[in-house]
């Protein structure tokens, strides 16, 4: 091949390169976007803990996507989907902390949190919590075996490309994240009042429920 060609070859790998990350950029920033149990777990914390809770529950999720991508990166997510009584197992804990985590938002009280040595006393518990409430979503198997493969280039290096679209999708669900929490910790600040927050904190205790059990029901 002639150095001309060869360089006219290169630039085409490397324009595709930037169409296919534009491509995820765009579809995981709207699905960052749509309220999911990430989103509702992340806004209550907000509204009855403060902003700093709110974040600490997003770096919980954000660890557990992390760790996805580095199973995706080594193929073991391929050896865990290909296990269905494993997959099952995930599946059912998935749901029942998920409905654990609606009753508990569900229940909680309407008064909002304004100091942030609350939230700071429990950071460990809100890690910890959006950790598992994000690990325990097979879906996101899923998603990593069957749709994440399709923005890998062949001929390049596995890892290089996964580590590329895990940054890209952690900087963009963090930013997301934060807003929520942000936005869910002034309106607790509004003066709207505790039956407002009280009000918002059974909305997203039910919906969490709510997707805990279509969770459930899409394994029976």
């Amino acid at each position: 091949m002639a150095p001309r060609e060869t360089e006219r070859y290169s630039l085409q790998r490397r324009k595709m390169t930037l169409r296919v990350w534009i491509i995820f950029l765009m579809m995981e920033t709207t699905a960052c976007l749509s309220p999911g149990p990430a989103v509702l777990l992340v806004m209550s914390q907000g509204l009855s803990r403060g902003v700093l809770a709110s974040i600490w529950s997003s770096c919980g999720i954000l660890a557990a996507n992390a760790l996805y991508f580095a199973v995706s990166a080594t193929g073991i997510a391929a050896v865990l989907v290909g296990s269905r009584s494993l997959f099952n197992v995930i599946t059912w804990v998935g749901a029942a902390y998920t409905i654990w985590l609606g009753v508990r938002t569900f229940a909680s009280s309407g008064a909002a949190v304004s100091a942030s040595a609350s939230a700071t006393a429990s950071s460990a518990r809100m890690f910890t919590n959006g950790f598992v409430l994000q690990i325990s979503k097979p879906g996101l198997l899923l998603f990593f075996v069957a749709v994440l493969p399709q923005f890998i280039l062949p001929g390049r290096g596995v890892a290089g490309q996964v580590l590329i679209l895990a940054i890209t999708s952690i900087f963009i669900e963090f930013v997301t994240l934060s807003l929520y929490g942000l936005l869910a910790a002034q309106v607790g600040k509004l003066g709207v009042g505790a039956r407002f927050v009280a009000l918002a904190n059974r909305l997203s205790g039910l919906m969490l429920i709510l997707a805990a059990v279509a969770l459930a029901r899409s394994r029976l």
